[in-house]
């Protein structure tokens, strides 16, 4: 009798623990979906786009709400972020090679660095001024620029990193600069990426 008064005391106890955990999790689902920002799910939808999409929305679901839901705004974002990170970049090269003692070839190839970079904020620089007015009958012409600028900017970037690849050079030195490089490219490729999406559409729509 004891047997198969434990068996059938068991079983509602079981049952009821879990109909109560189904509930919880049900819950909890529901309240995700309710709290769901569609801002946030529009970053992260445009950066599955890009090579780099988790570094993309890292770097721009913080600007979620003044983006609100506008291509436009995102690839403005987006290409203020390459910029910051490219003269971030530019500065720390430039500071490694006035603190270390450099050979011949180093020296040679931070300088190359130093330059290529440069020429990549400028870009960055113009595509930012040209994205400001794009309404009109010449926005093609306009995203063509843009696109031409920033790829420029990408391949700078590109090359300054090939430049540490063929060189004989301290480690610690490398690292540090390749780190900077890798990471300013990557945010450029994502820009590009954002841009290029946008430039598809026939007529400008913010």
């Amino acid at each position: 009798m004891a047997m198969s008064f434990i068996c059938t005391t068991r079983a509602p106890i079981s049952v009821l623990t879990i109909f109560l955990l189904f509930s919880i999790r049900t819950s909890s689902f529901v309240q995700h979906e309710v709290i769901s920002d569609p801002n946030t799910d529009f970053i992260k939808a445009s950066c599955k786009e890009t090579l780099y999409p988790a570094i993309c929305f890292k770097t721009l679901s913080a600007y979620a709400v003044s983006v609100n839901s506008s291509s436009t705004a995102l690839a403005n974002v987006a290409l203020n972020m390459s910029l910051k990170g490219a003269r971030s970049t530019s500065k720390t090269v430039l500071n490694l090679s006035r603190t270390h003692s450099l050979d011949p070839r180093e020296a040679s190839a931070i300088s190359d660095c130093v330059e290529t970079i440069g020429d990549s904020v400028d870009e960055l620089q113009q595509s930012l001024v040209e994205m400001k007015d794009l309404e009109g009958p010449d926005f093609q012409m306009k995203m063509s620029n843009i696109l031409t600028w920033v790829s420029a900017a990408l391949t700078n970037e590109n090359t300054c990193m090939e430049g540490f690849d063929v060189r004989a050079m301290d480690v610690k030195i490398k690292s540090k600069i390749r780190k900077c490089v890798v990471y300013v490219a990557q945010l450029t490729s994502n820009a590009l990426a954002l841009i290029n999406r946008l430039s598809t559409a026939s007529v400008y729509s913010p």
